[in-house]
């Protein structure tokens, strides 16, 4: 297993499949009365958080508990941070400590990558700026293997605000490292320079897409990045790329409808759609959890 995972490049597809396999072991756990194992015990990680986040802080948390670990959740609000404190002497801090692992997040893409250079312990990408999400992608891939059985030669659609998304681009990577066929979907305005270099097809007609697609992944419209109109309006945004019911129709009987929250409902994502069966929005945020479980036994707990 490799030391860090800061990107979804950073996994081949044999290792990739190893944190699949593991997941599926882990998340018997949660029907077990006590859902422990003393993997960890004697372990420290470490959650840095420089952005506000819900799930993912939450889903590490429950995981490195689960496994016995000990946890200290750090936030840059009310810390020396906000006294201007830099990340290389906060991680030189974390360092001090003993820190095992660190969980990162941090607005500046590839703010990982540095604090990987000057802590001694495992760093994992919780999510940097518009880079990437490496768990996310993970966790995708586990809740599509779930549902549909494989992930080798489905049909991924990955819809919106693909120019912002560090999930869309991890995804990309790491499906395509597991055979299967991605399909960006976007206004122009809302693709990245660059594009075209993906492992990924392109299109701005949703609707001549869906017939095919397994599966459909919607992104979240990331207005708090966006200083300038990339589309005229939030209902021509709905109108042309938000997933309602008619869409949803025409979707293969077995596809799923995914997207990795918070959602915009009405949007991005009708809210019948977002409630339905085909749904697999609650789900995936279970499945976090057993995912970063394997992530972190694999970085520490299984290393032989």
């Amino acid at each position: 297993m490799i030391k860090h995972l800061l990107s979804a490049a950073d996994l081949d597809a044999a290792t990739a499949t190893q944190v699949l396999d593991t997941a599926e072991e882990m998340a018997g756990l949660a029907a077990r009365e006590v859902k422990k194992l003393p993997t960890l015990r004697g372990r420290t990680v470490v959650n840095l958080f420089y952005e506000d986040s819900t799930r993912t802080r939450i889903s590490f948390e429950a995981a490195a508990k689960r496994l016995s670990a000990d946890v200290i959740n750090f936030s840059a609000k009310g810390s020396s941070v906000s006294k201007g404190e830099s990340l290389k002497d906060t991680a030189l801090t974390l360092q001090a400590m003993g820190a095992d692992a660190v969980v990162i997040r941090h607005p500046a893409s590839g703010a990982p990558h540095r604090l990987a250079n000057w802590v001694e312990g495992s760093v994992v990408n919780a999510g940097d700026g518009t880079h990437e999400h490496p768990t996310q992608a993970l966790l995708d891939a586990y809740t599509m293997r779930s549902r549909l059985k494989r992930v080798a030669g489905l049909n991924v659609t990955i819809v919106g605000d693909v120019l912002h998304s560090r999930v869309a681009r991890s995804n990309v990577l790491l499906l395509h490292t597991l055979g299967a066929k991605v399909t960006l979907v976007a206004p122009p305005t809302l693709l990245p320079v660059g594009v075209e270099a993906w492992p990924a097809e392109t299109s701005y007609d949703l609707d001549a897409v869906v017939p095919q697609a397994d599966v459909v992944m919607m992104l979240r419209v990331q207005r708090e990045r966006m200083d300038q109109a990339y589309f005229p309006s939030e209902r021509e945004y709905a109108r042309r790329y938000g997933f309602d019911l008619p869409r949803m129709r025409r979707l293969p009987e077995h596809a799923i409808v995914m997207h990795p929250g918070p959602m915009n409902r009405g949007m991005e994502i009708a809210p019948e759609v977002a409630d339905s069966a085909r749904s697999t929005i609650v789900e995936q945020v279970a499945n976090g959890v057993s995912v970063r479980m394997a992530v972190l036994y694999l970085l520490l707990g299984g290393k032989s």
